[in-house]
């Protein structure tokens, strides 16, 4: 009955020190795994970023279409130009004699391809599915205008839910990091660069991530 009872004091004990190492282990596991999912995400919502922000130089506004987007990269040029000082003579007809001028003059210098510029691996074709082996998701993306002091102004987002980034975790580790607020950390519910209510087009991540504005 002694052997028993040693038996399961062992048994016991080797439980409750599994819990204890797990209950330490668990979140450094978390956290480490998180932030190599989240500097896979990052990259790609920089690119995303810098094809809207070339899209938005061309054509003046953002797009929400992905393929779209894609095609743009793919077909789109980039005009080159110059600009010098410049004057002329303008007759006065009040005082009625000729009057210099001062101007600017935009001159075309040529065109650049904006996937040779900024894309030149074609990392641009996948930039919207979510690279993370085992997750078969894409960027959510939108875009649109806010008014601001009167002013139409073109704006986007791209974002991707922690739930999917962290799919296969801990749910109660997971629940606190959608809750998260710090300075060196991501906070909220989503991975996201851009926004729909606010004129800005930087992410929501740390610099340790890489550059969150451009």
């Amino acid at each position: 009955m002694k052997i028993v009872v040693q038996l399961v004091l062992w048994i016991v004990i080797g439980f409750l020190g599994y819990l204890v190492f797990n209950s330490v282990n668990g979140p450094v596991k978390f956290n480490k795994l998180k932030k190599v999912r989240y500097a896979q995400a990052v990259e790609n919502l920089r690119d995303i970023r810098t094809a809207q922000l070339a899209y938005r130089s061309i054509t003046g506004k953002f797009t929400k279409d992905p393929a779209q987007l894609v095609s743009f990269i793919d077909t789109a040029k980039f005009t080159l130009t110059q600009r010098r000082d410049s004057s002329f003579m303008s007759y006065n007809k009040v005082l009625k004699i000729d009057e210099p001028r001062d101007t600017v003059v935009i001159d075309t210098l040529g065109y650049a391809s904006v996937k040779d510029s900024l894309f030149k691996t074609n990392n641009h074709k996948t930039m919207m599915k979510i690279p993370i082996e085992g997750i078969d998701a894409t960027y959510d993306m939108d875009a649109g205008f806010i008014n601001k002091n009167d002013l139409r102004i073109p704006v986007f987002e791209a974002k991707v839910s922690k739930d999917i980034l962290l799919h296969d975790q801990d749910k109660d580790l997971l629940a606190q990091e959608k809750e998260v607020v710090s300075v060196d950390g991501v906070n909220g519910p989503f991975l996201s660069v851009g926004s729909m209510t606010e004129v800005m087009t930087s992410g929501n991540w740390p610099r340790t991530y890489g550059a969150n504005d451009q």
